[in-house]
């Protein structure tokens, strides 16, 4: 219970965490597999401890392990299959209602003839980046290689898997202790890491003059875009912010991951401590 709720709760006030994107990912993945780590090991601590402990102790540990189960079975299935059928109707529309651009390393692009800039990437076998006629009159040619750069270092990493753990195990938790401030924070990371690289490829000022024009732009919410997106505006301004910031230093990163690697490890040492 304090893994999934009130931990996500104070992580996601600590914004100094976003200058390292990719060790904050790793942390917020390791709270929230330690929380159902630590509910499914309540069966097996049960019945080492049935001795000891009193009938209906082990019993109400039982139930919450079997729940944390059925539930995270369900979120996976639900999760999982969800995406992917919202994310091949789309793609069958973008192919039907789009005109063809020139492959990006090996990835179709499509352009809607919509005059919002939009830019967003469906990940996948068959994956696409997708451009609106609005974002290719918009954005000049240095712009346009910070976006594309943004939607290729999405389906290289395949953020979308990192996104869709994270979410089957936020949906595992019961409503009432679930922290939605954890799931934008952890789609605002996502977004950071594609910055960083399209950064690297283009340069920070023409990515972030790109971010200002596709900021209002939306995108679906099975797909990953250069745009606001669901965060809207808000979402830009911090990213933006960020850019302009320098990546955190070697100590912050070491002691973020070995903290993550310990939140896992925690439940596995204390069951094993149970069973000794």
């Amino acid at each position: 219970m304090l893994l999934t709720g009130p931990a996500q709760r104070l992580m996601a006030r600590m914004h100094r965490f976003r200058r390292a994107p990719r060790e904050a990912l790793l942390v917020w993945q390791a709270v929230s597999l330690g929380g159902v780590l630590a509910a499914l090991s309540l069966a097996p601590a049960s019945v080492a401890g049935f001795r000891e402990a009193p009938t209906w102790l082990v019993w109400l540990g039982l139930l919450i392990a079997a729940a944390m189960v059925a539930r995270l079975l369900w979120s996976g299935h639900t999760v999982g299959s969800g995406i992917r059928a919202d994310r091949r109707r789309h793609r069958d529309l973008v192919d039907l209602l789009g005109t063809h651009a020139d492959p990006v390393h090996g990835t179709q692009v499509r352009v809607l003839a919509h005059p919002t800039p939009t830019a967003y990437c469906l990940p996948g076998l068959r994956r696409r980046v997708v451009l609106s006629e609005g974002a290719l009159a918009a954005l000049p040619a240095d712009e346009l290689t910070a976006v594309l750069a943004h939607e290729r270092a999405h389906l290289r990493a395949r953020h979308d898997l990192v996104l869709e753990f994270f979410t089957v195990l936020h949906r595992s938790a019961p409503p009432w202790l679930r922290a939605p401030e954890a799931l934008r924070e952890v789609r605002l990371l996502i977004e950071v890491l594609a910055d960083r690289a399209a950064r690297r490829t283009a340069g920070e000022v023409p990515l972030a003059r790109a971010l200002v024009t596709l900021a209002r732009g939306v995108h679906p919410q099975e797909a990953l875009g250069a745009g606001g997106g669901s965060g809207g505006e808000s979402t830009t301004v911090a990213r933006m912010a960020l850019l302009a910031q320098p990546t955190a230093g070697f100590g912050m990163r070491l002691v973020m991951t070995a903290f993550g690697l310990v939140v896992v490890a925690a439940p596995v040492i204390l069951l094993v401590m149970t069973l000794v």
